[in-house]
């Protein structure tokens, strides 16, 4: 039986967020819609979740000690991890001492490390994947991309949203390719995996929720992205029925291997009817966000429903969605969007703005969703809202 108590009471069910982007922001919401107490942690002030949270903290998250000290004051019920920049060390030993990480702390700590869910995958469940090598000095990956060949790509062991990730086209490439892995990895230098390029036809977002009534899969992602980062998804992906089947098999097996409850964002590659396991994480997918518009449960309505042990019988698809990611390039304090009126202007379109406080670079300060008769029609309506859709730099 789960019980939920009074929120900011002695019989409040609470939640601490590692992690406050807009992934974490939408999680927070749907928590509080339960009566759940949520605390919000980032590294830094204003963090779109804190702005919706009952209260916050700011840390480095990869400083083990401080971490440490913000769970053990709060003493929250369960430990959500949002980002993968954690020190998951930590995690493991608070789960040993009795705390709940979502969904667990080996979870967190196989998934926030390439190495370990790449050699979880192929080297423990035997799950197809790419060719690959680690490479932790120059000397490693020089011989690396030697073995693995070019083109190839680059990543940080750890890293999200594409940061430090590059493609190495020729041997030439190299010194650009390693000089971005050391530069843009979440937890700055180190370790990267070198990943054979891969010949697909499209490549997959299979949102995999793992519950008290067993595992649900949602309808396959499909998804467009900018060096690594998310730019555009639709759902559903049309898949033949093998490699819709050998998806979920793959998906079943890896999350089944990770344990714990919540939605799990099962990346692939697709060619033809064969599928390759690419990446796994263990809370909601950026791609994820069409499911806002796309289902009567989003992504992370399943999310907190699967984390507080509450079931999940059904899942109802309202048809073909698309998003758009808001992606702002600059140097700005805050960023002031014109012309909304307009751009909800058509039928289901609908739009949400994350409250990032800041610019740096280019940054996704917003996404667009919308629903149509196709995947391909509502791809044209989310282009169109973004096309009308304008903002301004406030240095």
């Amino acid at each position: 039986m789960v019980k939920i108590g009074t929120p900011l009471t002695k019989v409040a069910k609470k939640a601490l967020l590692c992690g406050s982007g807009e992934l974490g922001k939408e999680v927070t919401l749907e928590l509080q819609r339960y009566g759940v107490e949520v605390i919000a942690c980032d590294r830094y002030e204003n963090a779109p979740a804190m702005q919706v949270a009952h209260r916050s903290h700011v840390l480095n998250m990869l400083d083990g000690q401080r971490l440490r000290e913000v769970i053990e004051l709060e003493k929250p019920d369960l430990i959500i991890p949002e980002v993968e920049a954690i020190a998951t060390p930590t995690l493991i030993e608070l789960e040993k001492e009795g705390y709940n990480v979502i969904p667990t702390a080996n979870a967190a700590f196989l998934t926030m490390n390439r190495k370990g869910i790449r050699q979880l995958a192929a080297e423990k469940l035997g799950l197809p994947t790419s060719k690959y090598r680690f490479a932790a000095t120059r000397e490693e990956f020089d011989a690396a991309i030697k073995e693995i060949g070019t083109p190839c790509v680059v990543k940080p062991i750890m890293s999200s949203s594409g940061h430090g990730q590059s493609v190495c086209k020729t041997p030439a490439d190299a010194d650009n390719s390693w000089k971005i892995s050391q530069e843009g990895g979440r937890a700055g230098g180190g370790e990267v995996i070198v990943e054979g390029f891969v010949k697909f036809d499209y490549e997959i977002t299979l949102l995999t929720v793992r519950h008290s009534g067993g595992t649900t899969f949602l309808n396959p992602i499909g998804h467009h992205q900018v060096d690594g980062d998310y730019r555009e998804s639709w759902q559903a992906q049309p898949m033949s029925e093998k490699a819709l089947a050998q998806a979920q098999d793959i998906a079943k097996k890896i999350t089944d291997a990770l344990g714990g409850y919540g939605i799990f964002g099962v990346e692939m590659f697709i060619e033809g009817d064969n599928v390759l396991f690419s990446e796994v994480s263990p809370r909601p997918h950026d791609t994820g966000m069409v499911t806002m518009i796309s289902q009567d449960l989003s992504e992370f309505a399943l999310h907190a429903r699967a984390v507080l042990g509450l079931p999940i019988p059904k899942v109802n698809f309202y048809g073909p969605s698309a998003s758009k990611a808001i992606v702002v390039e600059g140097d700005a304090s805050a960023v002031e969007f014109e012309n909304l009126d307009e751009v909800l202007s058509e039928s289901d379109v609908q739009i949400r703005l994350f409250g990032k406080p800041f610019v740096k670079g280019h940054r996704r300060l917003g996404v667009l969703l919308a629903k149509d008769e196709t995947v391909e029609k509502a791809l044209a309506k989310v282009e169109r809202a973004y096309a009308k859709l304008k903002w301004t730099i406030v240095k």
